[in-house]
């Protein structure tokens, strides 16, 4: 698969991230990406078993009862109230 500056655009605005000037090793790297998941689609999996069938045991839920625990973590925020993080405001309307 090609990545273009566009795809790459779009990709750095729905990730939020900021790309370095130089695109071009960073292209390269996602056409290697791509490239090796490309590869899995060349697998012959005809009588391999899958594992969406397989489950994984549940363990019997217990709430957790030790009250000390949450007020020696809360103790060593900058801002708690009520037994909760304090933060900044970080989505503006």
């Amino acid at each position: 698969m090609q990545i273009d500056d566009v795809l790459l655009d779009k990709l750095a605005q729905l990730s939020m991230l900021e790309l370095p000037q130089d695109k071009q090793a960073l292209k390269q790297n996602l056409e290697e990406v791509l490239g090796f998941m490309d590869n899995l689609s060349t697998l012959d999996l005809e009588g391999i078993k899958s594992l969406e069938t397989e489950s994984t045991p549940l363990r019997e839920d217990v709430p957790f009862c030790d009250p000390s625990i949450p007020q020696s973590i809360l103790k060593h925020a900058p801002k708690a109230q009520e037994g909760y993080f304090i933060v900044p405001k970080i989505i503006e309307t």
